[in-house]
C-alpha cells in the first residue's frame, strides 16, 4: 500500500499530502478525499464527481509523469463555498492532453472524463521549475453551476 505523508493542514478547507508514485495511490488518494469531505457539512455533494477525478488525475501522474524512481506525488484539496479544487502535483514534465481514443483502445478516456465532470481544468509548471500541477475544479454534483 503506498505511503501517504500528512502536511498539516493551512486552513479548515484545504488539505494536502504526498504520495508514493505508485498504481494504488489512486486508491490511497480517493479515501483521502472522502475523509477530507466527510469534514465539511456540505462536503458530500462533491463526493462522486471529486471522485473520478482525482482518480484519473492521480493515475495520469502515476503512468505518464516520466521521473526517477522515488519521486512522490502532491495531492491538494481545496473547498470553496461554490466549488472543490483537486490538484496533483508531480515531477514530470509531460504535458497533459485530450486524445482521440477508438473504441478498441484500453487507454486514452481519462482526461476526457476530467473535462465533463469539472467545470474547468489545467495544467502549469510548479514553482521552482521541477515538474507540473494538474488542476481540475468540481462544482456540486459534478455540474457547472452557471
Amino acid at each position: 500500500m503506498p505511503a501517504a505523508l500528512k502536511i498539516p493542514p493551512t486552513a479548515a478547507d484545504e488539505y494536502s499530502c504526498w504520495l508514493s508514485r505508485h498504481p494504488k495511490s489512486g486508491s490511497t488518494a480517493r479515501r483521502l478525499l472522502r475523509e477530507f469531505l466527510a469534514l465539511h457539512a456540505s462536503g458530500e455533494r462533491y463526493l462522486d464527481a471529486a471522485e473520478s477525478v482525482l482518480t484519473e488525475l492521480v493515475n495520469n501522474a502515476v503512468q505518464h509523469s516520466r521521473t526517477a524512481p522515488g519521486r512522490l506525488l502532491l495531492i491538494r484539496f481545496e473547498q470553496k463555498p461554490d466549488h472543490l479544487r483537486l490538484e496533483v502535483h508531480d515531477a514530470g514534465h509531460t504535458r497533459p492532453a485530450l486524445r482521440a481514443a477508438s473504441l478498441d483502445d484500453e487507454n486514452g478516456r481519462g482526461l476526457r472524463l476530467v473535462e465533463e465532470l469539472s467545470i474547468a481544468w489545467g495544467w502549469c509548471p510548479r514553482e521552482g521549475g521541477i515538474g507540473k500541477v494538474v488542476w481540475a475544479t468540481v462544482a456540486p454534483g459534478g455540474r457547472d453551476p452557471r
